[in-house]
């Protein structure tokens, strides 16, 4: 009996993957191309662009005009780049720190707990990022939950300033971002054999080198991605910059919705997310990278 689907294995694999490969062009990389061409167009200045080729967004992002009409160094957009990179690398940092001791905790607990201690990780995503991000404005702000005990002990007669600064923001991004790195390590933990550690303590190691010669190597893939999954989500982040910063710290996904709404430049405004976007491109090929090496490792053993 005849059928409609092709004979060969190759074309009915590329038939089954022909919805993904639909979706994937159709949000993905059609925004990204137009994105890409915006940003080689003029601003229009009431919004949009014009049909007019121009590379004045990319070089705005290094040079400004003044009264003389002429193009000099103005390091202002480098320095939210920079700012932007700091906070988040600061706050993926942040997040291993805690993250690891609670996924390897996690991974210690019975089998019949481990799933209810995942369950309370994941709990804050139930909730809406911006009432969790405005919840640390109650935390950190004047007269809030730190600062108001130390005054009424008498610790402290001013105001600790914790609020619009770049630690406030680095502590919003580890807050939000936090179960993304816990959960990648845990599920490199998990399938860790703990009769190595046995052994290690066998030949006379202590938990200081077993952490560090034994469970950190044969979890590094699932550090490697939850400091993917961290630090992609930061660098573009909007909420707890505006918030927490008080948009006086801005970073690069404020900067983008400013020049989309405010600025109208809509150039610029893509310009910088393509820079965004090359970044978390270059952090997706040094994960690759790191996967393929680490293939190629087990295969050798």
């Amino acid at each position: 009996m005849s059928t409609w689907l092709p004979k060969s294995a190759s074309s009915r694999r590329w038939l089954g993957l022909a919805p993904s490969y639909i979706v994937i062009g159709i949000f993905m990389l059609i925004p990204m191309v137009i994105m890409g061409v915006f940003s080689f167009l003029e601003p229009n200045p009431y919004g949009g662009v014009k049909a007019v080729g121009s590379f004045d967004a990319y070089v705005k992002l290094f040079f400004e005009y003044d009264l003389e009409d002429q193009l000099v160094f103005n390091p202002g957009y480098i320095n939210i780049v920079w700012r932007s990179f700091q906070l988040s690398i600061m706050a993926t940092v942040l997040c291993l720190v805690v993250g690891f001791p609670v996924a390897y905790y996690i991974t210690l607990q019975p089998e019949n707990k481990r799933n209810f201690y995942i369950y309370l990780v994941t709990i804050p995503f139930w909730t809406n990022l911006l009432i969790r991000t405005f919840a640390w404005i109650i935390i950190l702000g004047r007269g809030g939950v730190i600062e108001l005990p130390l005054q009424k002990l008498g610790i402290i007669d001013d105001s600790l300033r914790m609020m619009y600064s770049d630690g406030a923001i680095a502590v919003g991004l580890t807050y939000s971002y936090l179960p993304l790195m816990v959960l990648p390590i845990y599920a490199s933990l998990e399938k860790l054999d703990f009769r190595l550690l046995e052994a290690a303590s066998d030949l006379y190691a202590n938990r200081w080198v077993t952490m560090w010669k034994v469970v950190i190597p044969l979890c590094k893939p699932g550090v490697v991605a939850g400091c993917i999954l961290v630090f992609i989500p930061c660098i573009g982040a909007f909420i707890a910059p505006n918030l927490l910063g008080g948009g006086k710290k801005l970073m690069l996904g404020s900067l983008v919705q400013f020049q989309f709404s405010s600025a109208r430049n809509w150039p610029f405004g893509a310009a910088l997310s393509m820079l965004l976007l090359s970044a978390v491109v270059v952090s997706l090929i040094f994960y690759a990278r790191a996967a393929k090496k680490r293939a190629l490792m087990e295969g050798e053993v």
